[in-house]
């Protein structure tokens, strides 16, 4: 285990002035995320194009970060959101596991639920970027499959407002992180990478968000398109948030009006944590107790801030960064806790 630094101020409530019909109520004083998910070393490296099968091509880089989609979600929730924020998790007991945990408190985080294994290494996505910024990733879990709830874990998710999670780990430790929430908390699926899910953890899920391809491959590979993955999903969840990249976010539920957010009008350079970085931005908000359509907007607007930047938890942006896209893309004050709850400066 690492020990913690000092956590940040409790942060104010918001004032919310956007509609939005909530989630779940929530009690109104703390606004703490806990993720429970993947903690990875990155190793990227960029191409003019992706190669073909079968073919070599030369790197014009290679970089090592820190990633993981739990991982970088947490960064997200922390830096961006503003949000308490622990990582339930497993690293490897090696150089790469040192570093990234290191990174996460960093941060602001509290690691003190990720637990350190000597049997099993770190584990590593090996990513490739071309120059129009699409990727694709390959992740050997580690660690990451061998995550386990213990006490630390449990009491961490027993306190959070909003827990958050990802299909990098086992989806049995998955369920049982979201049947241990408080009564009230909201639990947040993002079903990536792509898997169908297990119905146990289907029952639980409050809020469940996808992209595209991920709607699609959940609703059974639909012949018909998204609209019609989406239309099954909203018959099986109780909120749907698709990402759609360049064209925004919408947020759907059965016999409701759909929420729909612009996306900021950017050019992206490297896309590897825009979903992540999204994820984490909203979970924060909606711990805070925005309204889903100002979550929406700060999730956004931090991803777009995200994809014009290099690196997975290195592309996060600061909370200051992320209010003031808010401002200028939304044309109007992110309704949003203070910025004193700002996580601690990065060295």
């Amino acid at each position: 285990m690492t020990d913690q630094p000092d956590q940040p101020d409790q942060p104010d409530q918001p004032s919310d002035s956007d509609t939005g019909e909530p989630m779940r109520s929530r009690p109104t004083f703390a606004a703490s995320v806990v993720v429970v998910g993947s903690v990875n070393m990155d190793i990227a490296v960029t191409c003019e194009r992706l190669p073909r099968p079968g073919e070599t091509l030369l790197a014009r880089s290679l970089s090592r970060s820190g990633g993981g989609k739990g991982a970088n979600q947490a960064v997200g929730a922390a830096r961006a959101g503003g949000a308490r924020t622990s990582m339930v998790g497993a690293v490897g007991d090696d150089g790469d596991g040192a570093t990234l945990l290191a990174d996460l408190v960093a941060d602001g985080i509290d690691v003190s639920a990720v637990s350190r294994r000597g049997d099993l290494p770190t584990g590593t996505a090996l990513i490739t970027i071309d120059a129009h910024a699409e990727n694709t990733i390959i992740v050997a879990a580690g660690a990451n499959a061998s995550v386990e709830l213990g006490p630390e874990a449990m009491a961490a998710i027993g306190a959070a407002d909003v827990v958050l999670s990802q299909l990098e780990i086992p989806q049995d430790v998955v369920a049982a992180a979201a049947r241990s929430r408080r009564p009230g908390a909201l639990f947040v699926l993002n079903a990536a990478p792509s898997a169908p899910l297990q119905d146990d953890l289907v029952g639980e899920i409050d809020l469940l968000v996808v992209n595209e391809h991920e709607a699609v491959d959940l609703a059974g590979g639909s012949e018909d398109g998204l609209e019609a993955a989406l239309t099954h999903l909203t018959d099986r969840f109780p909120a749907v948030l698709v990402t759609l990249g360049a064209r925004g976010a919408r947020l759907l539920r059965k016999g409701a009006a759909d929420v729909v957010v612009p996306a900021p009008r950017v050019t992206a350079i490297d896309t590897v944590a825009a979903g992540d970085t999204f994820c984490g931005v909203l979970a924060a908000w909606l711990a805070h107790g925005a309204s889903e359509v100002a979550a929406m907007r700060a999730a956004s607007a931090a991803a777009s801030l995200a994809v014009q930047r290099h690196g997975a938890q290195s592309s996060v942006p600061t909370r200051s960064e992320t209010l003031q896209q808010v401002r200028q893309v939304y044309a109007a004050e992110p309704a949003a806790p203070s910025d004193r709850s700002e996580p601690p400066a990065r060295g």
